[in-house]
């Protein structure tokens, strides 16, 4: 914060994506830098009886690896199926509904098998985890046209549970 006054208490909210948000005081101080720790709690995935449901897991345009807050996301998802040694799960890509059918069936297709990968990667069985692209087939949101906003929920992950 620049421009505050000296001897002025203050808060401060802090959100993230992924994160519950928080508000932080920052305590009067006279000419000092004053830091505040502000530590968030990730939000944790809901697991359903058929579904393990995370936070968005976003792809780039035209592209299919693993972005760093998607990663964060699928780490939460490796956490619980440690938590459940039983648990098998099979990861559905989505696209929006621009481009060919064929291209976006690729594209959800190569975005499935890059979560399978990353999943492997950090130690979870190949024999339970695995991924198929739905491309644009089967919607979140039915719209025609679409907004920005509904174009993004359809580009999404699912991750059902085959077996608990």
């Amino acid at each position: 914060l620049t421009g505050v006054m000296c001897n002025t208490a203050y808060s401060a909210q802090v959100s993230k994506s992924g994160y519950e948000s928080g508000i932080f005081e920052v305590k009067k101080a006279e000419n000092e830098q004053v830091v505040v720790e502000a530590l968030l709690n990730p939000i944790m995935p809901i697991i359903t009886e058929k579904e393990v449901i995370l936070q968005p897991i976003y792809f780039e345009f035209n592209k299919s690896n693993i972005t760093a807050e998607g990663a964060a996301e699928l780490d939460k998802l490796v956490m619980v199926m440690n938590e459940h040694p039983n648990m098998v799960i099979f990861a559905k890509s989505h696209t929006d509904s621009r481009g060919s059918d064929k291209y976006n069936m690729n594209l959800s297709d190569r975005r499935a098998k890059a979560t399978v990968q990353y999943l492997i990667s950090k130690g979870i069985a190949k024999e339970r985890i695995s991924g198929q692209g739905f491309g644009e087939s089967e919607p979140k949101v039915a719209c025609k046209p679409c907004t920005e906003e509904e174009y993004a929920q359809n580009r999404r992950s699912e991750f059902l549970i085959v077996k608990k």
